[in-house]
């Protein structure tokens, strides 16, 4: 087994607790504490840490410690097969404190057993407070926090993470938002989003600001569009229920999408740390052209899969699919072009799109550079003239880029060619997933990569006039589109050029 990325040498981050709540639910199961685990056998947790699992369901220490074990084999088995001496030692740091989110009095419990953990494992009165619950709960269990005393910073710091969806509109953001800044200053609130923990979606940064070749032609001079797509082979599956109330818009643009937008079109921060990287995506968020009412049809194409055939097997129509409406409206499917009106950006457009069922799965971000202004060779070429660079951040995550060259022999013909570089080259290297990066960042106290307010403000007012015509308007259409199809045919209006389309994700890479 490669080795695992080793991101510092010697643990210098502060003792601390961390409590997750939802510490029976699938995210925990799936993600967090096989996270927790992963940086326990980097050496990257604090000397002096613990968990507290807090859960409805009445069990004791050794039954949780017990039930994470069995997780931990389902969901970390290399590194539990590699690993089982330290396995034994990890479970030693898990707690287990039953906790009702609905109900005040379990905080006050919360908080006694807090201390008197503390003071047994002479861990600092430091906590992270991760919000593995439904949104809806976020205010709620934030307001008992706030009651009991758990967020003040007198004896320590105080962090809380949160999920997305932050929010399901504008005014329900600013809201949820309000109600946490009740009890939470902004430097305590880390809204986590897991896309920004990529490899790949961090080194875009890298490739452009440590490259002198990449940063002088990644303008409007030099590029002529930009496309962003996030692909997923499978349906919503089990998550119908959700998804029919949420749609690939609030699902996959809103935050993940336009986060990897903001990473991609920034400018350079004035240094490399947190609030300056933060100020500058921000500003690309509040750059975006707005997309009003009447203009909605011209630059979003929403879509929805249907039943079809898949390789001889019948698959279900999102209106077949459990807790979906049988008449839903709601988009699988979003395909849109995007201004961000800027010195840097005027009128280059940026395409997004993201769907489910399409045939593979995806995320990548191609440039494509405008051609050269006298093309000498353009009825030479076998394949397109224009010159791309490729950031691909999910699977086989890496850069290529392409550029015509001439095809041996004699002649002028040219191809376009490649030069890539695949993540996976690193063999002495195991890339650590996203949680485990963000939560180490939570630890230290970096938010860099961790969404502010003013940008989850930014977003929503971005998409609320989209999803606000497609709830009232009903003359907007919603295409229909084959499974394993890359979406309805419509979304190649958005093109202005009618001699382009969507392209499918590029053969330099793998998919899934």
């Amino acid at each position: 087994m490669n080795e695992r990325i080793k991101t510092k040498t010697k643990n210098s981050t502060e003792g601390q607790l961390l409590v997750i709540f939802g510490a029976n639910g699938d995210l925990s199961h799936r993600k967090l504490l096989p996270a927790i685990f992963h940086l326990f056998v980097d050496n990257l947790l604090p000397d002096k840490f613990a968990v507290i699992g807090a859960g409805s369901d009445e069990k004791t220490e050794e039954t949780f410690r017990t039930e994470v074990r069995t997780q931990l084999a389902q969901f970390a088995p290399e590194t539990v097969a590699d690993n089982p001496d330290k396995l034994t030692k990890f479970l030693e740091l898990l707690y287990y404190k039953p906790v009702n989110n609905k109900i005040k009095e379990d905080f006050d419990g919360l908080k006694s057993y807090i201390d008197t953990l503390c003071t047994r494992l002479d861990i600092p009165r430091n906590l992270i407070y991760y919000f593995s619950i439904p949104p809806f709960m976020y205010e709620v269990v934030a307001a008992h926090l706030v009651s009991s005393g758990l967020n003040t910073e007198k004896d320590g710091w105080k962090r809380i993470i949160v999920e997305k969806p932050f929010g399901y509109s504008y005014d329900s953001a600013v809201e949820l938002d309000g109600k946490l800044h009740d009890g939470f200053a902004e430097h305590q609130i880390y809204r986590i989003d897991h896309y920004l923990g990529k490899e790949t979606v961090q080194n875009i940064m890298v490739t452009r600001f440590a490259n002198g070749f990449f940063e002088p032609i990644w303008n409007r001079r030099y590029v002529d569009r930009v496309e962003i797509t996030s692909a997923e082979k499978i349906g919503v599956g089990n998550r119908g229920g959700y998804y029919d109330t949420s749609g690939a818009m609030r699902d996959m643009i809103q935050n993940h999408l336009l986060q990897v937008l903001a990473i991609v079109a920034m400018e350079p921060p004035a240094v490399f740390e947190s609030e300056s990287i933060r100020n500058e995506s921000v500003k690309v968020l509040q750059a975006l052209r707005p997309i009003n009412p009447n203009e909605v049809e011209k630059y979003v194409i929403r879509g929805q899969y249907l039943q079809s055939a898949t390789d001889g097997e019948l698959m279900q129509g999102y209106r077949q699919e459990k807790g979906v409406a049988p008449g839903s409206k709601t988009e699988t499917y979003v395909g849109m072009k995007v201004f961000v009106d800027n010195w840097r950006w005027g009128d280059v457009p940026f395409y997004i799109r993201t769907g489910k069922r399409l045939p593979s799965r995806v995320t990548e971000v191609v440039i494509h550079l405008k051609p050269a202004p006298l093309q000498l060779f353009k009825h030479r070429c076998i394949s397109q003239s224009t010159n791309m660079i490729i950031l691909r951040i999910h699977p086989d995550a890496g850069i290529a880029v392409d550029f015509g060259m001439k095809i041996p022999g004699a002649g002028y013909k040219v191809q376009n060619v490649n030069m890539d570089f695949h993540y996976s080259d690193l063999a002495q290297n195991k890339i650590p997933e996203a949680y485990e990066r963000l939560l180490l960042d939570c630890m230290i106290g970096d938010s860099t990569l961790y969404a502010r307010a003013d940008a989850v403000r930014a977003s929503w007012k971005f998409v609320d006039p989209i999803l606000t015509a497609w709830k009232n308007n009903p003359d907007i259409p919603l295409y229909f589109y084959e499974s394993n199809t890359w979406g309805p045919k419509e979304a190649n209006q958005l093109f202005d050029n009618k001699l382009l389309k969507w392209l499918p994700p590029s053969c330099k890479f793998n998919c899934e």
